[in-house]
């Protein structure tokens, strides 16, 4: 699978949830193709990726 996601899951994620509508986006394309390709890279890598992210590591895994 590709790094870069597809134009319609883009699109998708392109509508902002109420919580990042309230905090407001300059551009909600470009934030939903950065949020789904480091989602990609942590699906493809959890083991890579676990110390960068909360979703995907326990608190010991975590830098201080």
């Amino acid at each position: 699978m590709s790094d870069i996601p597809d134009e319609e899951h883009v699109e998708s994620r392109a509508e902002l949830l109420p919580e990042e509508a309230a905090a407001g986006s300059d551009d909600p394309h470009e934030q939903a193709e950065v949020i789904l390709q480091e989602s990609e890279e942590r699906t493809q890598d959890p083991e890579g990726t676990a110390a960068e992210s909360v979703q995907t590591s326990t608190s010991d895994q975590r830098p201080s």
